[in-house]
């Protein structure tokens, strides 16, 4: 498997130890953003774990137009920048049309590619394009193995640095589930795999107008991803998740964080 290099100080792949990928589902305020990633850093640097923030400055994919979407492109790239620039750690974010790719080019140190859009090609290789490290959030509606053509659409590109996260698999309506064979599968096709332990209990369209969560069983889902083998946990983190205005019911406490951390931790030295 090859390891993808983030900066200096994060790497990801076997023998590199589990990185973490966790901020807040969407960038509320600029306040809110630093706040939660210092925290965050903090955690992480007790835990041991090396951290890529992770906040989206534009959700395009809710389920209805009233939802909140975040601060756009312009200044959501300045609120990250500053994160990046103020704490030293590196950033991720989504991006949702072509036109996006450059300018998020220019700020993230990983950009993701939606977990709904991963099979848009020009979106693919658009993101590949920029020699950025491409995160590829699998869809709920592939099977494992089909990454196996996006994977080559960005090695189309020369660009070799592909992270794939595998986020749960539809499971009949507003419900996903975790298979966690997927996680070898997608390991074995030569990339480090990150399992996202907030999206994967996510119940998409669960609300009506807004999806649902069980937050209750990330804990659990995190332990079981990393006894059976992944390269990193994606955690969307938020002061109150009850009162966040997106993902709520999926994203856990900050306070739980470093108690999953450390259970993640001590699965790791035992492996």
């Amino acid at each position: 498997m090859r390891t993808v290099k983030i900066d200096n100080n994060v790497t990801v792949g076997v023998r590199k130890g589990l990185v973490l990928i966790a901020g807040p589902c969407v960038i509320e305020s600029e306040k809110m953003c630093l706040d939660a990633a210092k925290r965050i850093k903090e955690i992480a640097l007790r835990s041991g774990i090396p951290l890529i923030f992770k906040s989206s400055f534009d959700k395009a994919n809710r389920l209805s137009l009233g939802s909140y979407r975040g601060p756009g492109i312009e200044k959501g790239l300045e609120i990250l920048s500053k994160v990046k620039e103020r704490l030293k750690i590196p950033i991720l974010s989504d991006i949702h049309c072509r036109k996006d790719i450059e300018k998020a080019g220019s700020v993230l140190d990983v950009i993701q590619i939606p977990a709904f859009l991963c099979r848009q090609t020009d979106i693919v290789v658009g993101v590949a394009e920029t020699g950025k490290v491409v995160n590829i959030k699998k869809g709920q509606f592939l099977a494992p193995w089909d990454m196996l053509p996006i994977i080559k659409k960005v090695e189309s590109t020369g660009n070799k640095k592909i992270i794939i996260t595998e986020r749960g698999a539809s499971f009949g309506y507003n419900n996903l589930v975790s298979d966690l064979r997927s996680l070898k599968i997608m390991r074995d096709l030569g990339y480090p795999v990150i399992y996202d332990a907030t999206h994967s209990v996510q119940l998409p369209g669960g609300r009506g107008g807004s999806s649902g969560g069980q937050r209750e069983f990330v804990e659990g889902l995190s332990r079981a991803a990393v006894a059976f083998g992944c390269d990193g946990l994606f955690l969307e983190v938020h002061p109150d998740p009850d009162k966040a205005p997106c993902d709520g019911p999926n994203m856990i406490n900050m306070k739980m964080l470093e108690k999953i951390l450390k259970q993640v931790k001590g699965i790791e030295a035992v492996l």
